[in-house]
């Protein structure tokens, strides 16, 4: 007995051994802080466009002073010279698309950091995994960090965070198992746009399980159905993590009565899951409504908010605008085979029924998935994604 119980015992803790030796340093959290990992950190920024070791803030402000996008803020560093911030931001003229990284795997990015300036809705962020031609992640810069209306609101949330001088941060874990390609399209005809970011990655193995991040955008405007969609052809198997939404409401009275529905696996004319109105889903209720003051209530918590309320000012800011969010981080909805979503547009009647409204409505959702992935719908264009905003 006692050679047994010493034999289960030195099993144990050779499991324990491997079981510390092996962390791969993914799937970060207070409870695992203290494990050591053979995991490699690296970051990308314009002072190290590559991300490898020993090779950041080289950048020199006389020998490539007049080299695009290599020493920006030459002018600023000239009498303190290489090492002091020299190339802190990249500029990308009208029309252009500029690789703001390219990562060998395996690895996963942890963590983004950008403030871009100009028009957010005509920035395109998009993400490539794995050398694949068609992107798995295509959205406005704005509406990818919940802020579509292309105005500051602050959000602090688990897998976003918009922080004081439009600071945009997500925390939305993607890990790939060969390459990582990330593109900022500025797609303005007549505005040089400037972007100030970090990608901080791991280099580490990727379990086998692991899928892929994904985000798509749409919008309609105005909204000619009774159903916004969400999203629609999604192929493969994977889990739906997260949804923003940036909605104007073209017309009086409360415009959230809509039910957001999921049909998946093979589901036609009827959800699986159907909700029981617009904030419901978003967390809320009772119109967003503070009954104290009688007005909507901005709030954000680590899963869902109504965080930016855009109210009409008298004058040229005429329509009420809502942004709001909601991550699946602890419910996932997990689909098999396929998924559609999609949101009602519903307000009121003055008799108490429905009103099939029109209003003007983004939205972008988050999901991962295994590859392939379909094909994404296009994206408007520079116009049709335009926020018209006041004088």
């Amino acid at each position: 007995m006692k050679i047994k119980a010493f034999i289960l015992s030195a099993l144990c803790l050779g499991a324990v051994g491997v079981y510390a030796q092996n962390f791969n340093g993914l799937d970060m959290n207070m409870g695992n802080l203290y494990r050591l990992s053979d995991a490699k950190t690296r970051s990308i920024s314009p002072e190290n466009f590559t991300g490898e070791k020993g090779k950041g803030g080289m950048a020199d402000p006389v020998r490539d002073k007049d080299k695009p996008n290599q020493a920006n803020a030459h002018h600023a560093a000239k009498t303190l010279g290489q090492g002091w911030k020299v190339n802190p931001y990249v500029n990308i003229g009208p029309n252009e698309t500029f690789t703001l990284a390219e990562i060998e795997g395996p690895g996963a990015i942890q963590q983004i950091w950008m403030t871009p300036t100009g028009e957010w809705r005509k920035t395109i962020i998009r993400f490539y995994w794995d050398d694949e031609k068609e992107p798995s992640v295509e959205c406005p810069i704005g509406d990818f960090f919940c802020s579509g209306w292309g105005v500051y609101s602050p959000l602090s949330s688990l897998a976003v965070c918009v922080n004081p001088g439009s600071a945009f941060n997500c925390y939305w874990q993607m890990p790939f198992r060969k390459k990582c390609r990330i593109t900022m399209e500025n797609i303005d005809p007549n505005n040089e746009m400037r972007v100030y970011y970090q990608i901080n990655y791991t280099l580490t193995e990727v379990p086998e399980d692991a899928a892929y991040f994904h985000a798509q955008f749409r919008r309609s405007n105005p909204n000619m159905t009774s159903d916004h969609v969400l999203v629609d052809g999604i192929k493969g198997k994977g889990q739906y993590v997260g949804t923003y939404m940036a909605w104007q409401v073209n017309n009086s009275g409360w415009w959230g009565e809509g039910e957001i529905k999921f049909f998946m696996d093979g589901d036609k004319k009827f959800p699986t899951i159907c909700g029981t109105g617009t904030e419901d889903y978003f967390c809320g209720s009772y119109n967003f409504e503070n009954k104290t003051t009688r007005q909507y209530e901005e709030f954000s918590t680590p899963y869902a908010g109504l965080h930016q309320i855009i109210r009409p000012d008298g004058v040229y800011r005429s329509q009420q605008r809502f942004g709001m969010y909601r991550w699946h981080i602890l419910d996932p909805v997990r689909f098999d085979k396929d998924l559609k979503v999609t949101i009602q547009d519903l307000g009121w009647r003055n008799d108490g029924r429905y009103l099939d409204q029109k209003s003007d409505i983004s939205s972008v959702v988050f999901w991962y998935q295994s590859e392939p992935h379909a094909k994404f719908p296009a994206l408007p264009s520079a116009d049709d994604l335009e926020v018209v905003r006041p004088f």
